[in-house]
């Protein structure tokens, strides 16, 4: 699987430019799938039927990360930016770029008035290497996400982009591991996700489903100083109950945990205390939707290097196969 992984997390993708982590996926799925499908969104669609006996269920992954988009040009060649999704200054300074037609370049800033001064994306520039503005082959409204490669550390993995490439990776083994089911499952790769949970809105309504699961990444709180939550590295799939957007359906929640105890998958329990998923806009659409959530803990989410636990991701894949396997009673 962490081929997989690798290819995903590695490949362009900030929002709203989703096309070729879209084909990366497309490749894997539509073999396993009865129907394949993109909307108007550019939600990625693919449908595996079950038996008529169970529910509709909808998952979703969002394919988009963070980046930054040009929002101005200057003679020198100077490339000013403004932020897609949640990117915060003392995570970019020095970061290498990457735009959607292979240009690179860096992230400069502004000589400080005092040691003392905190990074700020006014005074930032992405320095592409052009000698001038004419030599320019990016402008405005080009988009660039983070350059940093994969990097398998054994039993960590880092990288840019696991959220939420890790979810996508994480939906496509399941589609792989899962036997014949009693449900109609759709696994929705979502778009936009970063800023606002829009391919999710879209993409809920049109599928309408009974049951909803986002699968996503969850800060980890296992660091020096870091919050006081519950989510570590190597403890298991967390299951969510909270979060800044939504609380979890209690039957969802209670059906993962009941899933987790039966097939002996260790679990945590989230509590996210900001932030939100994709399972939000599912439970909110139409007349409401039982909508929750299994997260991956990561260290340093939205930053160019999140790190996720291997054996985490591998019984993420367990659970929710197990889940789509069985009966869902809520």
């Amino acid at each position: 699987m962490k081929a997989l992984i690798q290819e995903l997390v590695e490949a362009y993708g900030p929002s709203g430019h989703e096309g070729t982590v879209r084909n990366l996926i497309r490749r894997h799925v539509e073999p396993l799938c009865d129907e394949v499908r993109v909307d108007a969104m550019g939600n990625l669609i693919a449908l595996k039927r079950g038996d008529g006996s169970g529910r509709r269920v909808m998952l979703a992954a969002h394919m988009d990360e963070i980046g930054v988009i040009v929002s101005h040009v200057d003679e020198k060649g100077f490339l000013r930016f403004g932020t897609v999704g949640g990117v915060r200054p003392t995570q970019v300074l020095g970061t290498r770029v990457l735009f959607g037609n292979g240009q690179q370049g860096t992230i400069g800033q502004e000589q400080p008035a005092s040691p003392d001064e905190k990074p700020s994306f006014d005074k930032m520039f992405i320095d592409v290497g052009a000698p001038n503005k004419e030599a320019l082959t990016v402008g405005v409204g080009d988009v660039a996400c983070f350059q940093r490669p994969f990097a398998d550390l054994g039993q960590r993995l880092m990288s840019k982009a696991m959220d939420d490439r890790i979810g996508c990776a994480v939906l496509v083994q399941a589609l792989r591991d899962l036997k014949p089911s009693p449900h109609d499952v759709y696994f929705v790769f979502t778009v936009q996700e970063e800023v606002g949970l829009r391919g999710a809105v879209t993409s809920a309504y049109g599928v309408a489903p009974e049951v909803g699961i986002a699968l996503d990444v969850t800060i980890a709180a296992d660091t020096p100083e870091a919050a006081h939550m519950n989510m570590a590295l190597g403890k298991g799939p967390c299951i969510k109950v909270k979060d800044g957007g939504m609380l979890a359906h209690p039957g969802v929640k209670n059906l993962m945990v009941a899933t987790a105890q039966r097939l002996g998958i260790p679990y945590q329990l989230e509590v996210l205390l900001g932030g939100t998923t994709d399972a939000m806009a599912m439970q909110t659409s139409q007349a409401g939707v039982a909508a929750g959530t299994i997260s991956v803990a990561t260290r340093y989410v939205h930053s160019p290097s999140e790190m996720v636990d291997y054996d985490d991701v591998l019984n993420s894949v367990k659970l929710l196969v197990g889940i789509l396997s069985a009966p869902i009673v809520l």
